[in-house]
């Protein structure tokens, strides 16, 4: 593999890192499946999410915020109510791209 390819992979992981982080916790990856899989078109409230996932309010928020902050999740606010909703289509490029990376780190090897 040339030096450029494996600067890209490792751009390629340091990019994705968020995203890794904040499926790496399987409380997170429960509640982004709960946020994917409700009918609601227009996001779920804390309350609602911690029902959900079995979770105390203050744990769903703190999950909450990694999930945004990863960019896996958007936050709708609606006077004093927050809404959230999946948004798994921002990083889904990136997620791509490391996945290329990494099967190009594999083919190199499998041809070494």
């Amino acid at each position: 593999m040339t030096n450029q390819a494996m600067q890209m992979t490792k751009q390629s992981f340091i990019d994705c890192q968020p995203i890794l982080t904040a499926l790496g916790d399987e409380n997170r990856q429960n509640i982004l499946l709960a946020l994917v899989n409700t009918p609601c078109q227009t996001g779920l409230r804390v309350g609602e999410i911690t029902s959900l996932v079995n979770l105390s309010r203050p744990a769903v928020s703190h999950h909450l915020k990694i999930l945004r902050e990863a960019g896996l999740i958007k936050k709708r606010q609606e006077g004093t109510m927050n809404f959230y909703a999946a948004d798994i289509r921002t990083n889904f490029t990136k997620l791509q791209q490391l996945l290329t990376a990494v099967q190009q780190l594999q083919e190199a090897h499998d041809h070494d």
